[in-house]
């Protein structure tokens, strides 16, 4: 059996300019990276204003597991198979971080037949547009320290700053680190640390911009500390959102690339969904809505997490609807909800697949009760799946209303999807009645609590009265229209990952809040969770290599 590199580097690639053609897409509107991957120019995009909107398909999943589910892999499968059955399409992915890629998870291109390439460019430095994200982003941190070694002429406060560095890769020793030191000649003693790329408010506001003068905007409201008197300081104070801007200007332009199946594919923006707001850039959905009839896009993780912040954030604020919601799951992952441990997944248990379907249940009662959108049920299919456990979920689905499809995407491509684009098509025709767990006037602990209550199953939330001053003073200035996006782990709809299925009755608490004024949300940190994730004892950077023929090797 080949594995998801070797899949990738046997694909048959189209240059990126006629895969850019087949969308219509002019090819001096396309600024091709190499053969096989491209940016796509603002100017042409900006001409597709007043062209009607294709149907937005969502793919979520069931909370993820050890065992896999293959949310990336269902987006390319059934974007594959809606080509397949003549329904124009792109979709709509993230770009994969280096974090997870040399850390626990691996690529994120895809996997089995189902991959979008070139998967190597993909899975590392792709078009360079996570380091120009950096980059802005350290700017503006050297720029505070340097405002302040140079007079802090805005009274700063050093202990009150609020924007940390980033690096893309997990690096557990920068969680807190001390900058400074050496004398005055290298800047004021103080305490700082590192966030990871994809927790930055710079990744944030990059993937909610509507163009290069929102961006820079946005980028001036970046609340970047206090000064001894509690008045913010903006990243406009300093006069560091222009340069930011021309940093990122060029990675703003949405990158082409194709399926195995030579379908095309807009990879773009990668904030995570258990840290961030976990969808791809809005430059990028909204382009290629103007260009399919069809357009399929993931949130990260689960419905809980990815689902409900793509709802309450992105399309929330650019007024999107979805059409229809994929729900990715498998019988190993819903056995694992169920109890049993990993060893023993691939052995037939009828017990613990009935108890590991509540979580899907949950996760379904989201979509379907507090998101108002109509559901379908994607199985991707193991082979060791009994048909005794396929009977049992499929008709436990039926019970409940809901249209279940077994997958085989990951080995035969779109053909092996699809009964779920059929199925897809079907259910978008009917609209949906789209709705947000809460509105913009609740207070943001109201907001909190309305997630925390309906989508976790919680019996209620706590913060200490620090935090809860925090947002108290951030409502009475002005904040609390934004909405909230929660960074918890993914593992459970609690903030305790080894609570397994679907917990009910548990606190969830908050221990830090972060204003993020650029992006126009609050961060609320709940649990445990890291905005700065470390290597798992054996990371997947271990297994990467080069041979001798100069192949890349291990990456998936």
């Amino acid at each position: 059996m080949l594995s998801d590199i070797e899949i990738a580097q046997k694909a048959k690639m189209k240059k990126i300019i006629d895969i850019a053609s087949s969308i219509g897409i002019p090819e001096d509107s396309i600024e091709p990276y190499g053969h096989f991957k491209g940016k796509i120019a603002l100017d042409y995009l900006d001409t597709l204003k007043d062209k009607p909107d294709g149907k937005l398909i969502l793919v979520t999943a069931i909370s993820p597991t050890p065992a896999g589910e293959g949310k990336t892999t269902t987006t390319v499968g059934l974007g594959d198979a809606l080509n397949r059955i003549g329904k124009k399409t792109i979709i709509c992915l993230r770009e994969p971080s280096l974090g997870p890629v040399f850390g626990m998870k691996g690529g994120a291109a895809g996997g089995g037949y189902a991959q979008v390439v070139p998967m190597e460019d993909i899975n590392l430095h792709f078009t360079g547009d996570f380091a120009a994200i950096a980059l802005a982003n350290n700017l503006l941190a050297a720029m505070i320290d340097n405002h302040i070694h140079h007079g802090n002429a805005l009274e700063i406060d050093p202990r009150r700053i609020a924007f940390k560095r980033v690096v893309d890769i997990n690096d557990r020793a920068l969680r807190k680190i001390v900058v400074g030191q050496g004398g005055v000649a290298n800047g004021f003693l103080r305490e700082d640390g590192f966030d990871i790329v994809v927790a930055s408010e710079v990744m944030a506001i990059f993937c909610l911009a509507t163009s290069v003068n929102d961006l820079k905007e946005r980028l001036g409201d970046i609340v970047v500390g206090y000064t001894r008197a509690d008045k913010a300081v903006r990243a406009r104070d300093l006069n560091a959102h222009g340069a930011m801007t021309v940093l990122l200007k060029n990675a703003l332009k949405p990158n082409l690339v194709q399926t195995l199946e030579n379908n095309p594919a807009f990879v773009h923006g990668g904030p995570f969904a258990n840290i961030a707001h976990g969808c791809n850039s809005l430059i990028a959905t909204r382009s290629a809505l103007k260009l399919a009839d069809y357009v399929v896009t993931e949130a990260g993780f689960g419905a809980d997490l990815g689902a409900e912040k793509f709802l309450s954030i992105k399309c929330r604020k650019a007024g999107l609807k979805v059409a229809a919601c994929v729900v990715v799951a498998t019988i190993r992952a819903l056995k694992y909800h169920g109890g049993v441990d990993v060893a023993q997944l691939n052995t037939e248990n009828l017990d613990a697949l009935r108890k590991g379907m509540v979580n899907l249940e949950r996760h379904i009662d989201n979509i379907r009760e507090h998101y108002g959108l109509q559901a379908i049920v994607s199985i991707n299919r193991f082979s060791n799946d009994t048909d005794a456990e396929i009977k049992l979920l499929t008709e436990h689905m039926r019970e409940l209303g809901v249209k279940i499809v077994l997958a085989n995407h990951w080995a035969q491509g779109g053909a092996g999807a699809e009964e779920l684009a059929q199925a897809v098509v079907q259910i978008a025709a009917t609209p949906s009645q789209q709705k947000f767990v809460y509105e913009d006037s609740d207070s943001l602990w109201e907001k909190l609590n309305k997630v925390a209550t309906k989508i976790y199953g919680a019996s209620g939330i706590s913060a200490t009265p620090k935090i809860r001053q925090q947002l108290q003073k951030w409502q009475d200035e002005g904040y609390g229209h934004y909405p909230i996006c929660v960074a918890k782990t993914q593992s459970s709809f609690s903030t305790d990952p080894a609570l397994r299925g679907a917990p009910s009755g548990h606190v969830v608490t908050v221990r830090e809040v972060r204003l993020n004024a650029g992006a126009q949300f609050i961060v609320m940190v709940c649990g445990d969770l890291m905005t700065m994730p470390g290597l798992p004892k054996i990371p997947s950077a271990e297994r990467i290599d080069i041979d001798d023929s100069g192949t890349v090797v291990g990456l998936f």
